[in-house]
Formats: C-alpha cells, sequence, structure tokens
C-alpha cells in the first residue's frame, strides 16, 4: 500500500532537495567567480562560502517542509507545486538574507541572485520530471493509492468521475458501501460491494489507503459512526460533502469559540482592497487597449458606416454587478431592427439579420471593443461573466442553479468561461460553473492568466453567429 512508501519517498525527497540546495550554491560560486569571472573572487574563497551552508542547508529544508513541498500532490495540478517551489524559494531567499544581516556576514549579492536561479530551475525541472515519471507508473498500474468509498451519492458519482478521468492521479477504487443501493450495482467500473454496516469488517480484511465518506444528505446522522469506525482502524478518511453545489470549493470557516461556522459563498472581491486592486488594473487596461485598437476601432466604424445604415455603436440593456441594469456597448453586427424583435431572441446561425462586416467582427469579437468605454464608467470590468439581457436573466435564474451569483461582481469583457469555450450558443450551466469557480476563487494573477488566454485563443468565437 501506499502509506508504507510515503515515509521513505518523502525523506528520499529530502535528500535529493538538500543535494539540489548544495548543487545549486556551488554551481553559483563557480559561475560567480570562475567560469564567467563576474567579479574577482578576492576574499570570497569556496571555503569561506562553505562555511555559510551550516545555516542555509537546514534553513531552505526547514521552509520547504513547512511549505508543503513534502505533502502528498495527487490530484493537484503542475501549476501549483512549482508555485510552491517558487514561493518556497523566495521565503527561504529572505530568511537566508535576514541572517547575513543579522550576522554582519559578507557575501556578494551577485552570488546570492544566481544561487536562487539556480535552485528554483533544478527543483522546478526535477518535480516536472518526477512527477511526469511517477504519473507513468500509476497510468501502468503501480504506485497506486487503494480507496473505499462509503455512502453512493452525487458526491459520490462526481469523485468516481473525476477519479476515473484523471488515472495520473494513481488512486484505484475498490467499490462502495452503501445501505440504499443493491450489491452489485455499478457506476461506470465502479461496483457496490456491500452495506455501510459492514464497514468495520472491510476494514479489518483490507489494507486501504483512503476512505472516502460520500454520504448523500439525508444520511448524514451517520456520519459520526463511520468516521469513529475509520479512526479507530487508522485508515486516512475523506469526507465528500453531498452539498458543494452549495458550499464554495474553498470556503470560508469562521472560528467562533471552537465552533467552526462555514460561510455559505467566499467572494474574493468583496474585501475593499481587492476590490480597488482590480479597479486601477481595469482603468489602466481600459486605457492601454484603447490607445492600442484606437485604428483598427476607427476602420471598424467606418466600414460599418459605408456597408449598412444605422449607428456605429449598438447599445443594449445588461445585468451587471448587484442586479443593475446599464447600457452595453458594441459595434453594430446587424441590421437596424425593432426593440421588442431584438430584445426576444439570441442570434442563429446563418441569422439574416447579420451584416456582412458584422459577420466578420462577431467571429473575431472585435465588436466587443466598445465595451472598454464601459470599463472606464465603472459598468464592467476586463475580465468576469458576461452580462446578460434582463428577460434572459430572469429565465435562468429560475432555471439554473447559483445563477445569480455571477452578480456578485462586476461582468466582464473575457471571463473564464469564454476562455473555456463556453461563448455563444453552448452550456448556460458550464458557462454558470465556470463563473462561479472564477468568482471564488478570484486573484489578481488569475485575471491575467485569461487575458493572457483570451489573446492567444480567446478572441476567434466558432460559436458566434
Amino acid at each position: 500500500m501506499i502509506k508504507d512508501n510515503q515515509k521513505a519517498f518523502n525523506q528520499l525527497h529530502i535528500v535529493t532537495d538538500g543535494i539540489f540546495v548544495l548543487a545549486s550554491y556551488y554551481l553559483a560560486y563557480l559561475l560567480r567567480f570562475v567560469w564567467l569571472n563576474m567579479e574577482k573572487a578576492g576574499d570570497y574563497t569556496i571555503e569561506s562560502y562553505s562555511r555559510f551552508l551550516i545555516v542555509v542547508l537546514p534553513v531552505y529544508l526547514l521552509i520547504y517542509w513547512t511549505s508543503g513541498l513534502y505533502a502528498p500532490k495527487r490530484g493537484r495540478g503542475m501549476q501549483w507545486e512549482l508555485w510552491l517551489v517558487l514561493k518556497a524559494n523566495i521565503i527561504s531567499g529572505a530568511a537566508f538574507i535576514v541572517l547575513l544581516f543579522l550576522f554582519k556576514m559578507d557575501i556578494s549579492r551577485g552570488f546570492l541572485a544566481i544561487f536562487y536561479g539556480t535552485n528554483v530551475v533544478l527543483e522546478c525541472v526535477f518535480r516536472f520530471f518526477l512527477r511526469k515519471f511517477l504519473e507513468h507508473l500509476r497510468r501502468k498500474g503501480k504506485n497506486l493509492k487503494h480507496v473505499l468509498i462509503v455512502g453512493y451519492s452525487r458526491a459520490a458519482e462526481a469523485y468516481v468521475d473525476r477519479i476515473l478521468a484523471n488515472p495520473q492521479w494513481g488512486y484505484f477504487i475498490h467499490g462502495v458501501l452503501d445501505d440504499k443501493m443493491a450489491i452489485g450495482t455499478r457506476y461506470k467500473k465502479v461496483e457496490v460491494v456491500g452495506t455501510m454496516e459492514e464497514l468495520s469488517d472491510y476494514l479489518k480484511e483490507h489494507d486501504y489507503d483512503e476512505i472516502a465518506i460520500a454520504l448523500a444528505i439525508e444520511e448524514y446522522e451517520k456520519l459520526e459512526r463511520l468516521v469513529a469506525a475509520c479512526e479507530y482502524s487508522g485508515v486516512h478518511t475523506k469526507f465528500i460533502p453531498d452539498y458543494n453545489h452549495i458550499v464554495p470549493t474553498v470556503p470560508y470557516i469562521e472560528d467562533l469559540e471552537g465552533l467552526p461556522v462555514i460561510n455559505i459563498r467566499k467572494v474574493p472581491l468583496s474585501n475593499l482592497v481587492n476590490r480597488a486592486i482590480k479597479r486601477t488594473v481595469d482603468i489602466v487596461g481600459a486605457l492601454m487597449a484603447l490607445a492600442v485598437f484606437a485604428i483598427p476601432m476607427l476602420v471598424v466604424a467606418v466600414l460599418i458606416k459605408l456597408t449598412s445604415k444605422g449607428p456605429v455603436i449598438f447599445s443594449q440593456v445588461r445585468v451587471g454587478l448587484h442586479n443593475k441594469e446599464f447600457k452595453m456597448y458594441k459595434f453594430r453586427s446587424m441590421v437596424v431592427q425593432e426593440a421588442a424583435k431584438e430584445a426576444n431572441a439570441w442570434t442563429t446561425k446563418n441569422d439574416s439579420r447579420v451584416t456582412g462586416i458584422g459577420k466578420f467582427i462577431r467571429k473575431t469579437s472585435i465588436d466587443e471593443l466598445p465595451q472598454l468605454i464601459n470599463v472606464l464608467k465603472g459598468d464592467m470590468s476586463l475580465v468576469g461573466p458576461r452580462p446578460e439581457r434582463p428577460k434572459f436573466v430572469e429565465k435562468f435564474k429560475e432555471e439554473i442553479p447559483r445563477y445569480m451569483i455571477k452578480h456578485q461582481v462586476r461582468p466582464g469583457i473575457t471571463g473564464w468561461a469564454q476562455v473555456n469555450g463556453y461563448r455563444g450558443d453552448t452550456s448556460i450551466r458550464k458557462r454558470i460553473e465556470h463563473d462561479v469557480h472564477y468568482i471564488e476563487n478570484w486573484t489578481l494573477g488569475f485575471d491575467i492568466k485569461i487575458l493572457f488566454l483570451t489573446v492567444f485563443k480567446g478572441f476567434i468565437n466558432k460559436n458566434a453567429y
């Protein structure tokens, strides 16, 4: 079982990291003072530098440990792990500099910079290839974590879906224990093998690495007994809530004198500082974009005016922050029509209302550029959930769970749903799932990532008609 190997694997990982720190340290010395001859060594001898390792090595490894670099990483992406490496090295480097200052130790700043960069690169490259090697082993059926699911529910199905879709994580599900489903019932490759009453017997007879409790919400009175049975056997236990459609993926928990209180919705942009940062980026970004696209926008405006009758700019009422309505601007891509007809229908494939230039600017999303004015006015943001017309908001809020959560932030010109392909005539439910994920997990870095993806794959909209 994998739990028997984890301790030895962590010890080997620590030794390997120690070797990389030492290698980076000596490589930095050679680069700075020998190979590149960037600075005369003088009193900076290899022996004098080596004495600092008595402090450097344990400090680095301790910070690596506390930063979570040796925690299990199944189910986590490569980007997350590389971020941990970068964060741990930033903290370690800062600690090293503080120690140098406190103990008045003389060391080359150029050496420090090279040591930091070399160590980050070596650690990232090593972890990348280690992850690929482990993923290869797991796809071959080795290095697996053996799991038993207790309880059949929507949460259990969602858990199975993700495990089967990601064999590189290395989970093997042995079955499900449930009191309602008949033994032998299958969900995909996973079978109901017994009842919850048999949990203790299964734990005695098998050496599982993990128990995943995924009770249906109406069976939660059994939870305490099941957890007690798992803890008695010493097996690692996870709880997969059947109310994940209510509670956010990263819940905000308050401690009221020992009583945990879960906030139903965590919205980072409800924080004043976060809002101020995002608004500043919006204003600066919109001004820069207007400067860059001024000439293309002028050309498009002239073409629209020359090829069809009507205004260049088309405004449409949309629902934004806190359910407030605003006028959203676009380049006109359709023939002028009655307001009542326009408000009651989406554009369809081969829609006769779309003009010749309109097809091009809709397909390339150029028609959205006037929304930079909406950003400057404060109606919209560069990044956020796309705003919808009032008629469809009233329709979708009755049909789609959590639809109205999107109005807790400013709507955006582009968004997480859009860069993942959910634009135009696509699933509204999937779009809302992505919007809610964005709202609950907002960071400035997330916005930058979405803008980056928009530039490289988000402009061409195959679902625009």
